[in-house]
């Protein structure tokens, strides 16, 4: 949704982007992505055939195992319907995904434009060819994949975003996905969004 500028860190001495995070990028990437647009074939094959541990327990890796298996059950043109159902509708969707419906009950609100003057400071810009508003929740799980992802950011820049933009609403906004009527497909990706969201609230609780 975004294109990126050079960020005012870059020249600075960059750090060195672990597996953890990159896997923590890849997730808000993979749901960035199933946020902005129903799944095509390559992307649903993709996740049919991920491999998926013993998922024992852990709340994350069973909901990425509940991911694959309605992937598996699941056809291109059905989850084409639902989400136009859940996001787009006939006037309005069964679920709003923005940043400022969430936090004041209005679109184009005061978080909106708290976010464009951070997303400025990081050297973000708006893809012009996008229409929809930059505090969606596809575009806020995309710019987390980028700060997470890309060494030029520092982990007090990822950590400062996650705080103003994601924490005060984002898990609300899954777990309502997950809850929706019309979801199916759907319910598993707010499942997956729930489950990481208190993961990452918990790290974020223990960063800088």
């Amino acid at each position: 949704m975004l294109t990126t500028a050079t960020p005012e860190s870059a020249g600075q001495e960059e750090q060195t982007v672990g597996r953890e995070d990159l896997l923590r990028a890849g997730t808000y990437a993979l749901l960035g992505n199933l946020l902005s647009a129903p799944p095509d074939t390559a992307m649903l094959n993709r996740l049919r055939a991920a491999e998926t541990e013993d998922s024992g327990q852990d709340p994350l890796a069973v909901a990425w195992a509940a991911l694959a298996l309605s992937a598996n059950a699941s056809q291109v043109g059905a989850i084409d319907d639902e989400f136009h159902q859940l996001f787009i509708g006939l006037g309005r969707g069964e679920l709003v995904p923005y940043a400022s419906w969430y936090m004041t009950g209005f679109l184009m609100e005061r978080p909106l434009g708290e976010l464009r003057r951070d997303l400025l400071e990081l050297g973000i810009e708006r893809n012009e060819s996008v229409r929809e508003p930059e505090d969606h929740a596809a575009a806020l799980c995309q710019i987390m994949a980028l700060l997470i992802g890309d060494p030029a950011y520092s982990r007090a820049q990822e950590h400062a975003f996650y705080k103003r933009h994601i924490e005060p609403w984002m898990s609300r906004f899954f777990t309502d996905l997950e809850s929706a009527k019309g979801a199916v497909f759907y319910q598993m990706v707010g499942r997956l969004g729930r489950h990481f969201i208190d993961l990452e609230e918990q790290s974020q609780g223990m960063s800088v």
